[in-house]
């Protein structure tokens, strides 16, 4: 074959590293059904919040005094046009199940956000300085675990005034702290490793010693954590939505949703179990993918999870050979 023919053949273009990385991550994740399930979950969570205008059959606040509690569409006295029944308003349940997603889920990231770089920022400089720096920022953290995180976060709503702002700033007051401990506690370890005291004889400054060397280290635990902090901060976000401290009408949020069916609960089951579900199912979701990630990330756990595997495999041979 010429030069000229190999010239006209179109050469075949590696995949890109971002799906060669996602199809390496949904292969190991495939192995954890549970955590696989739960995943699946989250992504449709995520996917029905986002879309959440193209996919809600209604307007979730329209009010329709004549459509009020009709149960969902598989009962007797169910309707198509109102798949998960409607409220005591006569509001669609499904609309606001998917708008109330919306809410839950930005309360929960931006929390996190905020309360992860403010933690993590302290943590650092904490863990690395030491010396009377660590004392002050670790004297700060228990007065502030001090008290009780749900009751602070309740006087500090009602006495701002309750939103959906003023409860992101809140709640990530009130749960920096285990940011800081868990970051603190990981760079003093690691301050007299030797690649850490090697990068000091070198020259490279404290900065650059926490950017470049101690981050890439923080990533795991820290992600671990983020996920399970989510799962808090959306429970709590229900809480003060019941409360009336959170998310104020006309806007909706899962909680909201359960504070406003409570009183007709004996009448109608449906305005406050479905948003109930949603939260139980998410919570649980959030909890089994974030063992599978925190089992994933650890080398010491991957081993333990390998040498179980191996295990297993030769009695299943010894088994077999009688």
């Amino acid at each position: 074959m010429t030069a000229t023919h190999l010239a006209t053949i179109p050469a075949q273009r590696p995949r890109p590293a971002v799906f060669r990385a996602a199809g390496g991550f949904l292969a190991e994740l495939s192995k954890d059904k549970a955590a696989f399930a739960g995943f699946l979950f989250l992504v449709l969570v995520v996917l029905a919040a986002v879309f959440a205008p193209l996919l809600a059959p209604h307007d979730p606040a329209a009010q329709s005094v004549l459509a009020r509690l009709k149960p969902p569409a598989w009962t007797a006295r169910g309707s198509a046009e109102h798949l998960l029944g409607t409220d005591m308003l006569g509001r669609d349940v499904l609309s606001r199940l998917l708008y109330g997603a919306r809410a839950s889920l930005l309360v929960g990231t931006s929390v996190v956000l905020l309360a992860g770089s403010f933690g993590v920022l302290l943590g650092l400089v904490s863990g690395y300085r030491g010396g009377r720096t660590d004392t002050v920022i670790m004297r700060v953290v228990d007065v502030f675990v001090a008290f009780p995180g749900l009751l602070l976060t309740l006087l500090l709503v009602a006495m701002i005034g309750p939103s959906t702002p003023t409860m992101i700033v809140v709640l990530a007051f009130s749960n920096w702290m285990i940011y800081t401990r868990l970051v603190r506690g990981i760079v003093m370890s690691m301050r007299t490793t030797p690649f850490i005291e090697a990068a000091e004889v070198l020259g490279c400054g404290p900065r650059r010693i926490l950017q470049v060397h101690v981050l890439p280290n923080l990533v795991p635990p820290l992600l671990t954590l983020a996920i399970l902090e989510f799962t808090n901060i959306l429970l709590a976000e229900a809480a003060l939505s019941f409360l009336g401290l959170g998310v104020q009408p006309p806007g909706t949020s899962w909680g909201l949703d359960i504070a406003n069916g409570k009183n007709y609960m004996l009448l109608a089951w449906w305005p406050i179990t479905f948003p109930g579900l949603a939260i139980a199912l998410t919570v649980l979701s959030i909890n089994l993918f974030a063992n599978w990630l925190r089992v994933t990330t650890d080398p010491a756990e991957r081993e333990k999870r390998h040498a179980r595997g191996r295990l297993r495999l030769l009695r299943r041979k010894a088994a077999a050979n009688g």
